[in-house]
């Protein structure tokens, strides 16, 4: 293997952490703001790319794809500096699922959602994948560009919610909210089709267009998007309250104080 090989054991149920498990001079790179704790041994260092390039231009050029998808231009790498086995954790930054991946079961590629990777063995690429359609691009949620783990080592990237795994056939279609897509493979095809008709487009309430994402391939879907999380939040905290089925309104608003 080109890359680390890590052994790993996930924690938790809803709000979960991955704790890594490091043979000397494993390491193991994450995302700035991941890490959660470690032992004595371990050496935490910020480097420029995703620490998979040797030379200055490597480090260069990824580190400026890493800006294009809205990430940081370092990352973190966690060395096991000792003689004998240390452990590292990381957690997810909101209430969902860690998903292991292990690169070489996927044909050592997988397209994910730019801000879902957390972190990786050392040596697998972090990289942007572009859409080259214009519909994709312009209504894709994602824009032209999503973000591309490379290598044959082990990654995670962590979902919203629950996360379901789809197995789709050669020319099968799923239609899906585009924020519900956390990470599919390579072989899978990804489209964006306009949901049509007046009534939809006016009242729906599901946005103008959908994903489809056409197999053969496997694909990971996430139950609440932190798109959509966010969107309630803000809804809920604008200063402005209407009670749910209930007849008391503004009354309602000052018996609670509000």
């Amino acid at each position: 293997m080109r890359n680390h090989e890590i052994d790993y054991k996930i924690y938790g149920e809803e709000l979960q952490c991955v704790e890594i498990e490091l043979d000397p001079q494993e390491a193991v790179i994450a995302e700035p703001g991941s890490f959660m704790m470690m032992n004595d041994g371990i050496r935490m260092e910020t480097l420029f790319g995703d620490g998979s390039n040797s030379g200055f231009m490597d480090k260069l050029f990824t580190a400026g794809k890493r800006m294009l998808t809205g990430e940081s231009l370092f990352m973190t790498v966690f060395t096991n500096t000792s003689s004998q086995k240390r452990q590292v954790s990381f957690a997810a930054p909101y209430t969902g699922k860690i998903i292991p991946l292990n690169l070489s079961e996927y044909g050592e590629k997988i397209i994910c959602q730019k801000d879902s990777f957390l972190c990786a063995a050392k040596g697998v690429s972090i990289g942007i994948e572009f859409q080259r359609k214009l519909g994709t691009g312009l209504f894709g949620g994602e824009g032209f560009i999503m973000q591309k783990l490379e290598g044959d080592g082990m990654c995670f990237v962590h979902s919203g919610g629950y996360v379901m795994e789809k197995e789709l056939m050669p020319g099968e279609i799923l239609k899906i909210d585009t924020g519900c897509i956390v990470a599919f493979t390579q072989s899978v095809s990804y489209d964006i089709q306009f949901v049509g008709g007046i009534k939809n487009t006016l009242f729906g309430g599901e946005g103008l267009f959908f994903a489809e994402l056409r197999g053969p391939g496997k694909v990971w879907i996430q139950t609440l998007p932190i798109s959509r999380l966010a969107g309630k939040i803000l809804q809920y905290g604008s200063g402005t309250r209407r009670e749910e089925g209930s007849i008391l309104g503004k009354l309602g608003d000052l018996i609670d104080g509000n």
